[in-house]
C-alpha cells in the first residue's frame, strides 16, 4: 500500500505547478480559441492577453484566485437544459486544468464508459451495445434482456463533498485539491450550496466521469457484471435472465443513493428484451437494426441548416436511415446543399452506385 501511495504521489508531483504555468495557460488559450475568435468577450480578453494571463498566473501562485459568476441560458438538446457559462478568464483556467488532468484520470476509467472521452463517443457506444446484445442472446439464438437506467437530474445532484472526497483519494497534492475545490464550489444548483455542477464547464465533463467511475467499478468489480455500458447518466446492462436484472436493480439503486447521493429516474428504468426495441442514445435498437427515434427524426427535418448537414450525415450513418436521408434531400431547396448532403451520406452513395451498376 505504501509503495502504491508513493507511486501515486510521484505521478502528480509538480502537476499543480504545470497546470498554473504560463506555458500551460497559453497552450490552453490556443485550444480555447477554436471556434470562438469572433465572440466579443473573447476579443475583449485578447486585447490585453499577456496581462490577463500573467495576472491569472500570479493569483494562482499566491492562491488569491476567486472564480467568477456564471451567465445562465436555456437550450433544447433535445430536452430543455439549463446551461451556465463562466467568463473567459475562468473558462481558460478550466481548459488548463482539463488538458493536464484528463490524461491522468482517463486510464483509471473503465473501457465501457463512453461519454466525453477521446476515442469513445456515441458511435462506439452503439457498436458496443450491439456486441453485448449478441453476447447475451448467444448470437441471437436466445433472448437477451436489458436493464436500462437513467440518473435523475444528474449534473444538478452531484454532491460536492463526495466528489472532493473521491478526488482526495486520487490526488495527494493539496494544491490541486485547492484549485479543484475553487472550481467545484463556484456553482450550486437550487438552494443547496453543496450540490450541483454546471453543464457549461469543460471541467464538469471530467469531474462527472470521475464521480461515476465509482459506480462503474462497483458494477464491474463488486457485481462482476461484464456486459455494461455507461454514457453520462444513461447505462445499460445485458443478461440472458430477466430475473437476474430485476434482482440487481435494488442493489444498484441502493449504491447510488448511499454512496453517491444519486437516484434513478423512476420513469426511465426498464427491463425489456432487445426484440421489443431498446431506446439508447437517441436510437431504437433491435436485434438486427437500429432506427432513429420519431422525435429525433422530426427535430432533424425541422432544423435543417447548412451547418447541421455535416453532423446529420455522420449521425445517420449509425443506423438504418435510407428513407430519412431521402426525405432530407427532398426538403433541401438549395442545389449545392443537396449535392453536399448526397456526397456526405455513405448509404445514399452506396445505393446510387448499386443502381448505376445494375
Amino acid at each position: 500500500m505504501e509503495t502504491l501511495e508513493r507511486e501515486s504521489k510521484r505521478r502528480v508531483d509538480h502537476i499543480f505547478d504545470y497546470i498554473i504555468s504560463v506555458e500551460n495557460l497559453l497552450s490552453a488559450w490556443q485550444e480555447f480559441l477554436r471556434g470562438k475568435r469572433e465572440r466579443q468577450d473573447v476579443k475583449n480578453f485578447s486585447i490585453a492577453l499577456s496581462d490577463n494571463i500573467l495576472n491569472l498566473h500570479r493569483e494562482l501562485i499566491s492562491k488569491t484566485y476567486q472564480h467568477g459568476s456564471y451567465e445562465s441560458f436555456k437550450i433544447n438538446d433535445p430536452k430543455p437544459r439549463d446551461i451556465h457559462k463562466a467568463n473567459v478568464r475562468d473558462r481558460l483556467l478550466h481548459h488548463a486544468i482539463y488538458r493536464v488532468l484528463y490524461p491522468y484520470f482517463d486510464p483509471k476509467f473503465i473501457f465501457d464508459s463512453y461519454s466525453c472521452r477521446l476515442g469513445k463517443g456515441t458511435h462506439r457506444a452503439l457498436n458496443r451495445f450491439r456486441e453485448f446484445e449478441r453476447k447475451a442472446s448467444h448470437n441471437n439464438t436466445g433472448t437477451a434482456w436489458i436493464l436500462k437506467g437513467d440518473i435523475r437530474k444528474f449534473f444538478a445532484n452531484i454532491n460536492h463533498g463526495i466528489l472532493l472526497g473521491i478526488l482526495r483519494r486520487k490526488i495527494p497534492d493539496e494544491n490541486i485539491i485547492w484549485l479543484l475545490e475553487k472550481i467545484i464550489n463556484s456553482f450550486h444548483a437550487g438552494n443547496n450550496p453543496d450540490i450541483g455542477l454546471p453543464l457549461g464547464n469543460l471541467t464538469s465533463q471530467l469531474l462527472v466521469n470521475i464521480y461515476m467511475n465509482e459506480f462503474d467499478h462497483f458494477i464491474k468489480q463488486d457485481l462482476k457484471i461484464t456486459c455494461y455500458i455507461r454514457y453520462a447518466d444513461d447505462f445499460v446492462i445485458f443478461h440472458e435472465s430477466k430475473k437476474y436484472l430485476e434482482n440487481i436493480l435494488p442493489i444498484i439503486s441502493s449504491f447510488l443513493k448511499n454512496y453517491l447521493k444519486l437516484s434513478l429516474h423512476p420513469d426511465k428504468v426498464f427491463v425489456k428484451t432487445i426484440a421489443s426495441g431498446m431506446d439508447f442514445l437517441g436510437w431504437a435498437n433491435f436485434p438486427h437494426h437500429r432506427v432513429l427515434r420519431t422525435a429525433s427524426k422530426k427535430r432533424m427535418l425541422k432544423n435543417l441548416k447548412e451547418k447541421s448537414l455535416t453532423s446529420y450525415s455522420g449521425l445517420l450513418s449509425y443506423g438504418d436511415t435510407y428513407k430519412l436521408q431521402q426525405k432530407i434531400i427532398e426538403r433541401l431547396t438549395d442545389p449545392e446543399q443537396k449535392l453536399f448532403f448526397q456526397q456526405k451520406c455513405p448509404k445514399i452513395k452506396e445505393s446510387k452506385a448499386k443502381r448505376q451498376k445494375n
